[in-house]
């Protein structure tokens, strides 16, 4: 949880936002009161380690602009491009490319069963699984939401998002192809 800590805090350094003092308790405890990481802890293990690296990797691409089909770094992410380029990079997991192709490769889970790491499904083109971002924990997640915005976090509970809901997932890390594997 330490290295977490030094990593979040390492982020807010980089990108130039308001960051509390570096002791790293009062960091943990600035993150507690904003919910980011709220059942970081539930987690144990590798599953943590691996939850913690998904959301600090996915925090580094804050700001990278929408592109529809965009699945990179330098020319931007759609919802799904984001997804699978953040769990290639650093889960070494393979997804589909398409959302709704996400979803059905992945474990149905309940909204209160969240965890960082998980994947957030929205129905925001009046189809099924049309939207998908990452839980970050604390009823937030991370995703590219159109054209002309960047990557950016959401709260799940405003309006816009509780009414398009459309399930949790959790990636099954053992039955993904990984990369590089035959």
């Amino acid at each position: 949880m330490r290295l977490f800590v030094l990593a979040f805090s390492l982020f807010f350094t980089h990108w130039g936002l308001a960051a509390p003092a570096a002791n790293t308790d009062e960091m943990a405890s600035f993150m507690a009161e904003r919910g980011l990481m709220a059942r970081i802890g539930e987690v144990g293990g590798k599953v943590e380690s691996r939850a913690s690296e998904l959301v600090v990797n996915a925090m580094a691409f804050l700001g990278v602009p929408y592109k529809h089909g965009g699945n990179s770094f330098e020319t931007g992410f759609d919802c799904s491009g984001f997804v699978k380029a953040i769990y290639q990079q650093t889960a070494g997991l393979i997804l589909p490319r398409r959302a709704e192709q996400q979803a059905a490769s992945s474990q149905k889970i309940e909204r209160h069963d969240l965890q960082p790491g998980d994947l957030v499904f929205f129905n925001t083109m009046q189809r099924a699984f049309s939207h998908v971002g990452i839980y970050v924990g604390g009823g937030k997640f991370i995703h590219s939401p159109k054209p002309g915005a960047e990557v950016r976090v959401e709260d799940m509970g405003i309006a816009y998002w509780n009414s398009r809901f459309d399930g949790a997932r959790r990636v099954n890390t053992s039955e993904q192809t990984t990369a590089g594997a035959p």
